[in-house]
Order: C-alpha cells, then structure tokens, then sequence
C-alpha cells in the first residue's frame, strides 16, 4: 500500500466531488450528441439549439452544486484547486458546443459544410472518450487514464488538420462571400475549440495521474 493508499484510507473524504466530474464529462458528451443531430437533413436547428442548451443548463447546475460543496468541505479527494480546474474545463466544453449549436442558428445556417459535419463527429467521439475516461480518476486507475488521455490527444490532433484545412479553403476560395466566410468560421471556430477544451480536460486528468499516482 503506497502513501496515497494510506492517506485516504485514515482521512475522510467527500467522495460525492467524484460523482460531479463524472456527470459534467456525461452531459458534455450528451451535448456533442444533441448537436450532431444537425447531421440529420430533417432536423430542425432550432430545436437542436433548444436540446443542446438543455443540456448546457444541466452542466452550469453541477458546477454550481460542485461550487457549493466545495464552500462547505473541509477534506476533497484530491485538492479543491485541480477539482476546479478540471471542472472548469467540462464546463467549457460544454459551453463552446451549445456556443455552436447557437451561432448555426443565429447565422442561418440550413446546412452543415464538409467540415462542420467532420468536426461534429470528432466532438461525439472526443467527448464520449472524455466521458469514459474520468471514471478512471475516482478508482486511482491512472494506467487507464493516461492510455485514454492518449486517445483524446490524437482526436484533437486529426480535428486540427480538418479545421485548418477548412481554413484554408474558406480563405482561398475567391468565389465565397464574406458573409459566408464569417458565418462558418464562427462555427467552425467554436467546434474546434469544444474538442481543444476536452484535450485540455484530458491534459488535467494527465496531470492528475503524475500527481497522485
């Protein structure tokens, strides 16, 4: 039995801090979810923003239960300030998906591009990896953890090649107005940065792994 082992065996912890992170990685993949349904030509993206909002609103109700917790515990499971930060960086990721869902309807958007389609399904599957891999953090499984942050890393690695591609073609196709241009950077840039922020999450729990392991 390590040291850690042993401190957490004789101090008394808040365990429910666990349970929080957990949530927030679930609601930021159901969130990914709700938006990828605009890949479905009979959705209407009026209603997807209502789903996705739905859910960012149950996101900013854990961070505000996790904040009161916090307030009122003595003893967390690992330091209130790694418990913040990686909380914060669920948030984001949330945040930036119903930013996207918001931006396509306020832009008019009847259709996703090539690229907005590829960067949606990255964000399904950078944020159900996401949600997968927290769990890991409340049984000190931090072997599983780093393999998971690795696939996270990659994800976010192939979504930046698609995005700067997309760049690239928006800026280099003389026949695109600007109009155009300024509706889908808006939309490309919020997807990008969602998937960054769950690599960022990931960076968090790899740290984590270094500091409790």
């Amino acid at each position: 039995m390590g040291l850690q082992d042993i401190v957490r065996w004789f101090i008394p912890q808040e365990m429910q801090f666990y349970d929080f992170l957990e949530k927030q990685a679930r609601l930021a993949a159901d969130g990914a979810k709700a938006l990828a349904e605009l890949l479905n030509q009979q959705a209407d993206p009026e209603k997807v923003r209502d789903a996705v909002q739905d859910v960012e609103h149950q996101g900013d109700a854990v961070v505000h239960a996790m904040e009161e917790e916090l307030a009122r515990t003595f003893v967390t499971p690992i330091d209130r300030e790694d418990l913040q930060h990686l909380s914060a960086r669920l948030d984001d990721v949330l945040d930036l998906t119903n930013g996207a869902a918001r931006a396509y309807v306020l832009m008019g958007m009847e259709n996703p591009s090539p690229a907005m389609i590829q960067l949606m399904e990255k964000l399904v599957e950078i944020t159900e990896v996401l949600a997968n891999t927290v769990p890991h953090l409340r049984r000190h499984a931090y072997t599983e953890l780093v393999g998971e942050c690795r696939k996270l890393r990659k994800i976010e690695k192939d979504s930046d090649v698609i995005y700067r591609e997309a760049m690239r073609d928006l800026f280099h196709d003389a026949a695109i107005d600007a109009k155009t241009l300024v509706r889908n950077r808006q939309i490309l840039d919020d997807l990008e940065r969602a998937i960054d922020f769950a690599e960022l999450a990931g960076d968090t729990l790899m740290q984590l792994s270094i500091k409790h392991g």
